[in-house]
């Protein structure tokens, strides 16, 4: 029976908000940044293949490319330790604590901490907002591109493809090179053979999976948000009435 209290008590201490958001953090970041290292990779590789002749075209891209991703690197380190961070703060936050210590008492300290990590996860999901817009850049290019490789497959069923030299796709005017860069697009055949390639597809999946890992962060840092500020309402107003989340 003692042993069966003790694991009662263990799992009652469990802020499951937080547990729950501290996984999808740890998710979300994994695909956005495991997926989105290797489909820059992939972005690059297909810039400098199909769309410029000159590297001096693409070497603005390609540094910016190299840049994003230590970017990506420090991100997924900052979001690991701030992950752990927040969930000890949700331990810290649940009544269950104080059921386990006894009367535990939150200081002044402790509800300032709250308060901090309140602020600044306000702050990063704002932040992390306008990473996650800026996410659906890419996949929107790709799917316009796809789209064009569709149309492409159904005028082809009809008329030989060196026909339809005129269907493009300009790379350009979506700035990811120069507009003096040469050619900068790519057409007829050419655009054929990148709909063809296995670069072309595992490069869309990627930043889709990349999008979607994105914001699967997003939604860990509002769970956050929501988490906290409840446990703060507990620290400063409910602390004695045995209230969790």
């Amino acid at each position: 029976m003692g042993c069966y209290d003790c694991c009662i008590r263990c799992f009652g201490a469990v802020p499951y908000p937080s547990l729950v958001a501290t996984l999808l953090c740890f998710a979300g970041m994994a695909l956005f940044c495991g997926c989105g290292h290797e489909a820059l990779t992939q972005t690059e590789f297909l810039v400098e293949t199909y769309f410029a002749r000159n590297a001096q075209d693409y070497v603005v891209l390609s540094s910016f490319i190299q840049y994003f991703q230590y970017v990506i690197y420090g991100l997924a380190s900052f979001f690991f330790l701030y992950g752990i961070l927040l969930l000890a703060e949700g331990f810290y936050a649940t009544s269950a604590v104080k059921q386990t210590f006894g009367e535990f008492r939150s200081t002044s300290c402790g509800r300032c901490c709250s308060l901090t990590f309140i602020v600044v996860t306000y702050i990063l999901a704002v932040i992390w907002l306008a990473v996650f817009a800026f996410t659906a850049i890419p996949v929107y290019f790709f799917f316009n591109m796809a789209q064009t490789c569709h149309n492409i497959n159904i005028l082809a069923e009809g008329s030989p493809l060196g026909q339809h030299g005129w269907i493009c796709m300009d790379a350009r005017q979506y700035g990811l090179l120069p507009w003096n860069a040469m050619p900068g697009k790519a057409c007829g055949l050419t655009l054929a053979s990148i709909c063809r390639s296995s670069e072309f597809h595992l490069t869309y999946d990627l930043y889709i999976a990349a999008f979607a890992g994105a914001g699967v962060a997003l939604l860990a840092l509002v769970l956050y948000v929501v988490a906290a500020t409840y446990n703060y309402a507990v620290l400063r107003f409910l602390g004695r009435k045995g209230l969790r989340w």
